[in-house]
């Protein structure tokens, strides 16, 4: 009964001292892209200084991502043929190709839902920039005062790369997660799971005691 009761121990201190699902913090943002040949890859300049040349395809993605190296890629058609077919070229202005992937569902902001994403073929002068050719067909944008631009096509309503946690689970995507329960005193103090835990702990602790005390006294 004592060794059963001394497994039971462990595993319970397993249980509720054991590391929990990673956090890390990330940001919510649109990433921007530049498509080499059959690869995205993610863009040096912002879309406001990047200026693309006649058949460039460019891509936007919203989520949450730590930084560069881990920033989701826009999904769907990324062909400039298909995605300019129906835009005639002309003299004097520049086609592109822009992909604009609004994320899913757990990236999105509170109370939001990403639309669904789209492709779009802006024809602009010749010296535009990206954000020139955003603006053409896929307004309305928005930015904050440091020119980090926020919103397209007027998704999301609020927000500009805000920084939130994330679990951090192998087997999904990354996923913004709530900030972890503070105490009723806001000092971060010892969770729920914790204090259950160690209540379960002394109670086991003290049913073996009275056990091996009951053992003896039958012996005796």
């Amino acid at each position: 009964m004592i060794r059963r009761l001394t497994l039971l121990l462990t595993a319970v201190l397993v249980i509720v001292t054991g590391a929990g699902p990673a956090q890390a913090t990330g940001y919510r943002y649109w990433s921007f892209w530049d498509r080499d040949g059959e690869r995205w890859t993610y863009a040096t300049q912002g879309p406001s200084m990047a200026r693309p040349s006649d058949g460039d395809v460019q891509g936007f993605r919203f989520s949450v991502s730590e930084d560069s190296g881990d920033a989701a890629q826009p999904r769907g058609t990324a062909d400039f043929a298909t995605i300019c077919a129906k835009t005639p070229a002309r003299d004097g202005e520049k086609r592109v190709a822009l992909v604009l992937d609004f994320g899913t569902a757990a990236d999105a902001p509170s109370g939001e839902t990403p639309p669904a994403g789209r492709t779009a073929c802006a024809r602009v002068a010749s010296d535009a920039t990206t954000a020139d050719a955003l603006a053409a067909v896929a307004g309305p944008l928005r930015y904050d005062t440091n020119a980090l631009l926020c919103a397209i096509a007027g998704y999301p309503r609020t927000g500009c790369g805000e920084q939130v946690s994330q679990k951090q689970d192998p087997t999904t995507s990354a996923a913004p997660a709530q900030e972890p329960a503070q105490d009723e005193d806001g000092d971060g103090g010892p969770s729920t799971g914790l204090v259950t835990g160690t209540a379960i702990v002394a109670a086991l602790a003290a049913a073996a005691v009275w056990q091996s005390r009951r053992r003896r006294n039958a012996d005796s």
